[in-house]
């Protein structure tokens, strides 16, 4: 089993799991960043309307309904 590689500013998720997982409204790729509370989200890099989806507990939340516009 690979595990990802401990870098700053990424989100622990294992590479396998990042290369699949995309934005639910727009199908674009997500990537790292961060929230005006400095909560650690992820954020997609196409498509209409721009979104990030908050990560509790090292857990990406990607529900529609919890996501905020950037």
């Amino acid at each position: 089993m690979t595990e990802s590689r401990p870098e700053q500013n990424t989100l622990p998720i294992e590479d396998w799991l990042r290369a699949i997982v995309r934005c639910p409204v727009t199908g674009s790729e997500l990537v790292d960043g961060l929230g005006p509370d400095g909560e650690p989200e992820l954020v997609n890099t196409s498509g209409s309307p721009r979104l990030a989806f908050p990560v509790r507990g090292g857990v990406p939340v990607l529900l529609a309904h919890e996501a905020r516009q950037v």
